[in-house]
């Protein structure tokens, strides 16, 4: 019997896999066999200090060929630069500078040593651009330095929106005297006089109480009538004149400064000043004042403190100009 030729058999798995159903998933890789051989074992590395066991996970050696990090900084040949004005630098803050904290004086009352220590210190107001927009008069806000730019206290108004806004430069205020470390070491305080009366009824006169410590009167700046000058005096807490402050006739020097003379309680000897400095359109467009003040070194440190807050009383009469308010008149 003659062998006839037939077709070689597959093995049993080849059959097995043609029976069953195609991958449904389109393209599927083919199954990956690995040919890697490994190759000699490199010199021995000791890990790091720290970890005995080695680095963490997580954690890239500089020295492990093994292991990769999660993040490489790419080092240039150039530096790299950005088109001026389309990405703009931060803009820090400079730090505040404040003065030296001064120990305890005897006889001085507590946070007014700093003051003690001083001739003359500088009341910088700070500029509210909102108020010149947007008409709305917000809290006054003054920068006391020395003549090293050191700062010594800062100066915040504490009053209402509307008592602010309906009554303008004529409103009662408080202000609150902080030092460098945040506390309220001086208040001042302004209340509401009709000036509607008599110019020279004495209830339409201004007052300023200066309290130090806040809550514990310390003295009065009281205004005197005067037909071309402004006249103040210096109080203690029982209303005793102290000392005397002599504006000029002019209050307002457009162009030049206005000096405001401390005298002697007889009126003869100039004791100090209290300098109001003209900083050219600034002052002209805004209430951004700038105040110098002057004293003996040698002067009582109550007395630094009445002419102290002698200054805002000015500020807030002569030289606090109110924003023009928008008219509500539509023309046709």
């Amino acid at each position: 019997m003659s062998d006839l030729p037939t077709t070689p058999k597959k093995p049993a798995d080849e059959t097995e896999n043609q029976i069953k159903s195609p991958d449904p998933r389109p393209g599927a890789p083919p199954e990956y066999s690995s040919s890697f051989v490994p190759g000699p074992t490199g010199p021995a590395i000791p890990p790091p200090a720290g970890y005995p066991g080695g680095l963490p996970m997580g954690y890239y050696g500089p020295h492990q060929p093994s292991t990769f990090p999660l993040y490489m900084q790419t080092r240039s040949i150039c530096p790299i630069q950005y088109q001026p004005g389309k990405y703009p630098a931060p803009q820090l803050s400079a730090p505040v500078i404040w003065m030296p904290t001064q120990t305890p004086i005897p006889h001085c009352p507590p946070g007014l040593e700093c003051l003690a220590q001083l001739d003359n210190i500088h009341v910088l107001q700070h500029f509210e651009p909102l108020e010149m927009i947007t008409g709305f008069e917000t809290n006054n806000r003054y920068d006391i330095k020395n003549n090293m730019g050191q700062m010594v206290y800062f100066v915040t108004e504490d009053t209402d929106d509307y008592t602010r806004n309906a009554y303008r430069t004529l409103r009662p205020f408080v202000l609150r005297v902080t030092d460098c470390m945040g506390r309220e070491v001086m208040t001042m305080q302004r209340p509401f006089r009709c000036t509607c009366c008599c110019f020279c009824c004495p209830s339409t006169r201004q007052e300023l109480e200066v309290q130090c410590p806040p809550g514990i009167t310390m003295g009065f700046v009281a205004e005197h009538w005067n037909l071309c000058r402004a006249v103040y005096s210096l109080q203690n807490e029982k209303k005793e004149d102290m000392m005397g402050v002599l504006g000029p006739c002019s209050t307002y020097g457009c162009g030049s400064d206005s000096v405001f003379e401390i005298l002697s309680l007889d009126g003869v000897s100039i004791i100090g000043s209290i300098t109001r400095k003209w900083n050219g359109v600034l002052s002209a467009m805004s209430d951004a004042d700038h105040f110098e003040i002057h004293f003996p070194l040698d002067l009582d440190v109550t007395m630094k403190a009445m002419i102290f807050g002698a200054c805002f009383l000015i500020d807030f009469m002569y030289f606090e100009s109110s924003p023009p308010r928008r008219s509500n008149i539509h023309h046709d």
